[in-house]
């Protein structure tokens, strides 16, 4: 049976926590940042989790992790 491959796309968007969790970066933070609000943009900084109903679908992805 081969090697299972890791989708290189999500492996580098995604990193693994100490606990196993997932942890992403927040979207829409690129560009069209003048209607934006200030908190809102703040809050695009920061990482957060995979959400639950996502995390199955992406750890197949991510084999090797």
């Amino acid at each position: 049976m081969p090697k299972m491959k890791t989708n290189r796309a999500t492996a580098k968007r995604i990193r693994k926590t100490g606990s196993g969790k997932l942890r992403r970066v927040r979207a829409n933070k690129s560009h069209i940042l003048t209607k934006k609000t200030t908190k809102r943009k703040r809050r695009l900084r920061k990482a957060t989790l995979v959400a639950k109903a996502d995390r199955k679908r992406i750890q197949r992805l991510l084999p090797g992790s």
